[in-house]
């Protein structure tokens, strides 16, 4: 079994210049290509289970169906609760299972973030489990705007908090389905020179590929959500399965044609965060 923690994957990608891709997850076809995926490019992968995902499927079967696929697989996998709200949801997910989880406090007033994002954290390291926080507001695409990352609070919440790893609001946005300006490189260099925690990009579909593999390899920044731009592909995929025979119906033959793609596209994220070859 390779289920592991957050911190199990971060730490050696923070000593190594390199990051770890934190693929959001919908559904089996999808996690299933992640660590096929995964296991091909030969490096960890994270699998999240956001708020649309638990929406459409329960935490204990999604707990069931990540450390199921971790059981079998080759390179470690990490459970992980992405967006949690409440103290409950990340108590539920540690209950089912999951290695990590992801308190979202990042709408509340500091203190009050702060000191909510300390209690999950001191229950999920009680637990065996990694704990993610969010300082700074990432916005979402045609919705909420986002609030960047102060520098000093960034280096509060860290120190305070405890926790694993700390998602941050440097240009990134969520749910964008083309690549952006890029991220605020000089927002970046602030935060690290202040805080020695893995830090995390949300949204990072819309973060540009050649700057994805520039950070990962030289900053801090460990983590990339990538969701946007994988459900994407898997779209693609099921409507080319479904318009190549209008008639088939049976919905396993129609999803099977989207596992080749899927892994695909994965391979592809994954290697935009592999550290430099040697030499």
């Amino acid at each position: 079994m390779t289920l592991v923690t957050l911190k199990d994957v971060l730490q050696p990608a923070l000593n190594g210049g390199y990051a770890v891709a934190g693929l959001v997850t919908l559904g089996w076809e999808d996690m299933r290509a992640f660590v096929a995926a995964a296991e091909a490019e030969n490096c960890p992968v994270i699998l999240q289970a956001g708020p649309g995902c638990r929406a459409h499927t329960p935490l204990p079967v999604l707990g069931a169906m990540f450390r199921s696929l971790a059981m079998g697989a080759s390179v470690p996998v990490v459970a992980h609760l992405d967006h949690g709200y409440t103290v409950e949801e990340c108590r539920e997910a540690i209950d089912c299972g999951f290695s990590s989880v992801m308190f979202d406090g990042s709408r509340k007033p500091l203190a009050q973030n702060i000191a909510e994002t300390a209690a999950i954290a001191e229950m999920a390291h009680a637990a065996g489990v990694s704990c993610e926080g969010e300082i700074g507001f990432v916005g979402y695409s045609g919705g909420e705007t986002s609030a960047g990352t102060d520098p000093a609070e960034a280096a509060q919440f860290a120190r305070e908090t405890g926790v694993d790893a700390m998602a941050v609001s440097v240009g990134n946005v969520h749910l964008q389905q083309e690549s952006g300006a890029g991220l605020d490189e000089a927002r970046i260099r602030a935060i690290e020179a202040v805080t020695d925690v893995p830090l995390v990009i949300h949204g990072g579909s819309g973060v540009p590929q050649a700057q994805r593999t520039r950070l990962a390899r030289g900053s801090a920044i460990c983590k990339f959500n990538i969701g946007t731009e994988l459900r994407m592909a898997f779209g693609a995929a099921l409507r080319a399965a479904v318009t190549r025979d209008p008639e088939r119906f049976d919905r396993v033959e129609i999803l099977s044609e989207t596992h080749d793609p899927m892994v695909a596209a994965t391979r592809q994220v994954l290697r935009a965060f592999k550290a430099a070859p040697p030499g």
